[in-house]
């Protein structure tokens, strides 16, 4: 598909609170404003994945409108040992989500777990604090570092804007059971924002990972299914921090009866296998909300074409794939 490369700032929605059609397409920066109104099937997160040599931590704060889900997931890739919290907060009550992508400040408090994201001169401020367990990180951004900002709308009422931000250095201390963990250089985040109206039942894939091949950095992010049919897609190669855009749907198999099998995501331009080593269950069922998500840890490979038609290898790439069954 042939994608509209967004340029210049605009906004989400018009004035009665309907899509904009104008706003869809993509673009290299954060360039949308979601100026979303109304209550009942409005959805506003930010999700931050760290992943080190070592471990995997996972930061969530959401306002599903009813509901705030808010969550803290730990991961030793050595020992599988996992730490999951989730808290929920009726009505997001006290849950603050910044209006536009890297600006302002994310917060959100409950059953004992803080989690704070501010913006600083340095980059991402994340910190998260809940029992044995803390984070206290930044995630830089570099120099000319691109991310993937796409508008993906099924109709006029129901839309997303999602930023998925990849590769960014993050540095700081997880102190998790009285042991403190350095987190430096080889290790990287990942930021999914998301701003919208959904469809009270929908299914995902998503997959993002980071790594250094043949002497340059590489970072590849992978969506499916929610975007089918839609125009858009969120599937982007980055080389050297410069995004270039696949505007292809993808396929993805994988065999839900044993997660750890390797997964094959394929299309035009794009033939990768994943080959997972840990996979995290998480379900919650609040009767109106529920989700069932099974995310994978591991390492990629393949190859990628970039815009130029030169075809770029992705051996040894670490990161994630996940399905994700949503009613909410």
């Amino acid at each position: 598909m042939s994608e509209h490369e967004i340029t210049e700032a605009v906004d989400l929605c018009l004035p009665d609170g309907r899509f904009n059609p104008a706003a869809q397409g993509w673009a290299r920066r954060p360039l949308v404003n979601p100026n979303l109104r109304g209550w009942g099937r409005t959805k506003r997160w930010e999700y931050w994945g760290i992943l080190t040599p070592t471990h995997m931590v996972g930061v969530t704060v959401s306002s599903l409108d009813y509901a705030g889900l808010e969550s803290l997931y730990v991961l030793d890739r050595q020992t599988r040992e996992e730490v999951a919290v989730d808290a929920v907060v009726p009505l997001a009550r006290g849950v603050l989500l910044p209006e536009r992508c890297g600006e302002g400040r994310a917060h959100a408090s409950a059953d004992g777990l803080a989690i704070d994201v501010d913006e600083t001169p340095d980059g991402t401020s994340i910190r998260v604090v809940h029992d044995e367990v803390s984070l206290e990180v930044v995630a830089g951004t570099p120099p000319g570092h691109e991310c993937l900002a796409v508008v993906v709308p099924w109709s006029r009422s129901r839309f997303q804007y999602t930023v998925k931000d990849l590769g960014r250095p993050v540095s700081g201390v997880l102190n998790l059971g009285g042991e403190r963990v350095e987190i430096g250089p080889s290790a990287f985040a990942v930021l999914d924002h998301g701003r919208g109206r959904w469809p009270y039942a929908i299914r995902w894939n998503w997959s993002a990972s980071h790594g250094v091949v043949d002497g340059r950095t590489i970072d590849l992010q992978l969506g499916g299914r929610w975007t089918d049919g839609t125009g858009s897609t969120e599937n982007a190669l980055f080389v050297d921090g410069i995004a270039h855009k696949i505007g292809a749907t993808l396929r993805w198999r994988y065999d839900s009866r044993d997660w750890l099998r390797p997964w094959h995501i394929e299309g035009p331009g794009v033939d990768v296998t994943f080959h997972p080593e840990h996979v995290r269950e998480a379900s919650t069922n609040l009767l109106v909300v529920a989700n069932d998500t099974h995310q994978c840890f591991g390492r990629f490979e393949g190859s990628v074409t970039a815009d130029d038609g030169t075809q770029v290898r992705v051996d040894g790439l670490d990161g994630w794939a996940e399905e994700a069954v949503n009613r909410w």
